[in-house]
């Protein structure tokens, strides 16, 4: 009887996650999805200012034709997002993981392209640096099938 239980509550764990239900996550966890939150916020409000703030200064991110290496490489080439006044597209987390050291995580999720439509998936690594910030050192992204 455990065995039966214990199936079909993995089985009703993996209907709701796959019917769309929130990620939870928890303690640090919590803490660095609200700052991938908080960082893709500023892609919606459109200010890049407050984007380049989340950068380490040694951010390397990866996707397009080529690396960008340190902040001020990815503050330009990521200007030209802020341009328009409608962002072209945005993100959410719905993976966390961080190390038992609390220092280093990662993040992942969906992009989504103005319309909605699921057009990419991100990753990044976040580190915390002094005073007690998160800030992003890695990041990229590739596409889903179809959405091309």
């Amino acid at each position: 009887m455990k065995w039966v239980n214990l199936t079909v509550t993995a089985a009703l764990a993996l209907t709701v996650t796959a019917a769309g239900a929130a990620p939870a996550f928890t303690g640090v966890q919590e803490q660095v999805a609200n700052v991938e939150r908080a960082f893709a916020a500023t892609m919606k409000a459109r200010d890049h200012a407050a984007f380049v703030a989340f950068l380490s200064d040694e951010a390397v991110f990866s996707g397009g034709t080529r690396s960008l290496h340190g902040k001020q490489a990815v503050a330009d080439e990521w200007k030209k997002f802020f341009a328009k006044p409608d962002a072209p597209f945005s993100w959410e987390p719905d993976e966390v993981e961080v190390l038992a050291s609390g220092t280093l995580a990662k993040t992942a999720g969906p992009v989504h392209g103005p319309d909605g439509k699921l057009i990419a998936r991100f990753s990044s690594v976040w580190r915390l640096e002094a005073p007690n910030t998160w800030r992003i050192v890695f990041d990229g992204g590739v596409d889903v099938c179809g959405s091309k």
